[in-house]
């Protein structure tokens, strides 16, 4: 099991170049505090291995403020098995305003062991004066991938696999209400089709699932969002509060299979601890809820399908799944060395669904710890390797920025 850590580690350490390029300078001033500690990050490292000279990071203020990380490299997942990423991501700011909000945009493209192919694009900006914000979520996916039923109460050992394409399309417009809090709404569009249960040794079964998730679905309508946040960079938040919520309603009339709504609660909060140090204690509860109607399956709240497939450190993804999904995590992360380049971190959660012929199962909890290696000290944005352990489940989880 530590043997396979290390490997992991050391592949990703090989397989990461000096493509880590810092595009000017920034102005945020959290970011650029050293405590007399040079900064460093992996690009630095790989610039003095390499004999080069020496970039000094300039201060210099400029409209315009990109950071850019790009990284590939080879991972392991529970649900991917072994897999070829590579991923990245710019940061950048508006305005020279110490308290200007960093815009991302990310993406990465994976191909994995299990024929999986996943290729998202996530852009969250922030305009000029920042009175509006334009959050873009679109992805590809075709995924076979395993289901284990509905509630906190399944099998681990009596999974399906089943395969799905699925195009993803959610765009959010919201308008500043007051300091740190918008408002707005969007339309969402998710389409799974070439659905089909893959089971050889199961056939009956599998005639049986594929009747009850069908081999289309497809979900539209409006979403209207809640947006708070005082967070000044979302690659790497250290202190500062966030809060989504977003309702979500889906009409036939528009396209959907169904006609369902959900409500989504995610709420973090970033709180330096101890005060002054570079540490940071992070929670997070996320709350994916079914109020009306019910969705397919395959749209049911599920372990690691929030937007970021984070939720569940510690389990497969698609390990449950349910209606009403409840979810709360903290983590502890902490600088390894001075400067910057390696840190760590704890982490705990606990996940809470229920099924649709029963209330609310069992508590679901959880733990792990991890490494972050610095790729961009100017965006914040770290590599992150963590190692979870969940009832009856481990592995490794592998990320480009936060977990959240």
């Amino acid at each position: 099991m530590l043997l396979r850590y290390f490997l992991l580690f050391c592949l990703l350490t090989i397989f990461t170049n000096s493509l880590f390029s810092q595009w000017s300078s920034i102005t945020d001033t959290s970011i650029l505090k050293h405590n007399a500690t040079v900064q460093k990050d992996l690009g630095d490292i790989l610039i003095k291995f390499k004999k080069h000279p020496k970039i000094k990071d300039s201060v210099t203020p400029a409209s315009k403020k990109y950071n850019f990380s790009i990284l590939p490299a080879v991972g392991y997942t529970l649900q991917t098995g072994f897999a070829g990423v590579i991923s990245a991501n710019v940061g950048f700011l508006n305005n020279t305003s110490p308290e200007a909000k960093m815009s991302t945009i990310s993406s990465s493209l994976t191909y994995s062991q299990y024929d999986q192919i996943i290729f998202p694009l996530y852009a969250d900006i922030w305009s000029k004066s920042e009175k509006w914000n334009y959050i873009l979520d679109n992805r590809y996916i075709s995924f076979p991938s395993n289901i284990f039923g509905l509630g906190g109460t399944t099998d681990p050992n009596k999974g399906h696999t089943i395969n799905f394409d699925q195009i993803k399309l959610h765009e959010t417009v919201l308008r500043k209400i007051t300091n740190n809090l918008y408002a707005g709404v969007g339309f969402y569009y998710d389409n799974f089709y070439n659905i089909k249960v893959l089971d050889p040794q199961t056939r009956r079964v599998n005639v049986f699932i594929q009747k009850e998730i069908g081999t289309t679905e497809a979900e539209s309508g409006p979403v209207f969002k809640i947006l708070y946040d005082s967070r000044k960079n979302q690659i790497n938040p250290n202190q500062g509060n966030f809060l989504n919520v977003t309702l979500r309603q889906n009409f036939q009339e528009l396209g959907s299979s169904k006609e369902w709504a959900s409500l989504l609660i995610d709420a973090r909060k970033y709180i330096n601890f101890p005060k002054g140090s570079k540490n940071t204690l992070a929670l997070w509860s996320f709350n994916w809820l079914t109020i009306a109607g019910n969705p397919n399956y395959l749209l049911q709240p599920s372990t690691g399908w929030d937007d970021q497939y984070n939720t569940g450190r510690g389990y497969i993804q698609s390990r449950f799944r349910g209606k009403q999904m409840l979810y709360f995590e903290s983590e502890y992360r902490y600088n390894i060395t001075r400067n910057g380049l390696l840190g760590g971190v704890v982490f705990a959660n606990v996940q809470n669904f229920s099924g649709n012929l029963r209330p609310y199962d069992t508590y679901l909890p959880a733990y792990g710890a991890g490494l972050r290696i610095k790729l961009n000290k100017n965006s914040g944005a770290n590599l992150c390797i963590d190692y979870g352990f969940g009832k009856g489940s481990q592995g490794v989880f592998v990320n480009l920025g936060e977990v959240f």
